[in-house]
């Protein structure tokens, strides 16, 4: 995000930092630098101060583009008028600001489900898919286990104290490689759907189908909302067919 930021700039955009999230991380705090950021709001809540993206100084400022992170923040009671930070990023988005966000896979709504299950944690901050799907372009940034445990190793994601806990839970080698899978099925279903909104403006006479037709059996059992969410999320390309 950081260094598309930069890019724009380079290239005469008017671009500015919401919010950044830097978790003492020495690289990420240098990446920062050169880029205008608006100040952050503080923030009291139960005897500890926070700092929360200033939405309102955001939109009086109008930048070009705003990097906003951590797209499914709960923004802390008080910080403002909305609870999430997806919540702010649709506002600037309606202002006339565009924005480039970022946001970890286990918090898109339509696989939360399938997270939980794979790696035991409850997951407490989801961005609905229809918001994802706002997005007009959606970068992957891939990274292999292996690669994601030697920047952990190396203090790139965590403080030292917090890094052999990480390793031996959520960033166990089995959790990674299935957290990775369910990213590139994301981002395949998500091609799947603009390839057939192409192809269906170049001829509104055909009908083209690029995946199977979706039927779904609930019952009153457990686990019908989540059967629910995932089908809806399958057969989003077909909605309009």
């Amino acid at each position: 995000m950081l260094d598309e930021g930069h890019r724009r700039q380079r290239r005469g955009t008017d671009v500015v930092i919401g919010f950044v999230e830097c978790h003492g991380r020495p690289l990420t705090e240098h990446l920062m630098e050169g880029l205008e950021m608006v100040e952050r709001r503080v923030v009291e809540y139960r005897g500890t101060r926070f700092e929360e993206m200033d939405l309102e100084a955001t939109l009086a400022r109008h930048p070009g583009v705003a990097l906003v992170d951590g797209l499914a923040h709960t923004n802390v009671p008080g910080a403002g008028r909305n609870e999430k930070r997806w919540q702010d990023v649709m506002e600037l988005l309606h202002a006339g600001i565009d924005v480039i966000t970022t946001v970890n896979i286990q918090h898109l709504e339509g696989i939360t489900d399938a997270v939980e299950e794979i790696t035991n944690i409850p997951v407490r901050e989801r961005v609905p898919d229809w918001v994802i799907r706002k997005a007009d372009q959606i970068e992957l940034v891939d990274s292999s286990p292996e690669q994601l445990r030697r920047r952990l190793l190396h203090g790139n994601v965590y403080p030292a104290e917090q890094i052999p806990f990480a390793l031996n839970n959520y960033f166990g080698k089995d959790n990674l490689v299935a957290l990775r899978e369910l990213a590139l099925r994301f981002l395949a279903d998500e091609s799947d759907v603009e390839l057939l909104n192409y192809l269906r403006g170049r001829s509104s006479a055909n009908r083209f189908e690029t995946k199977e037709r979706i039927l779904v059996v609930v019952t009153a059992a457990p686990g019908t909302e989540a059967m629910i969410r995932r089908a809806s999320r399958m057969a989003t390309p077909y909605r309009d067919s």
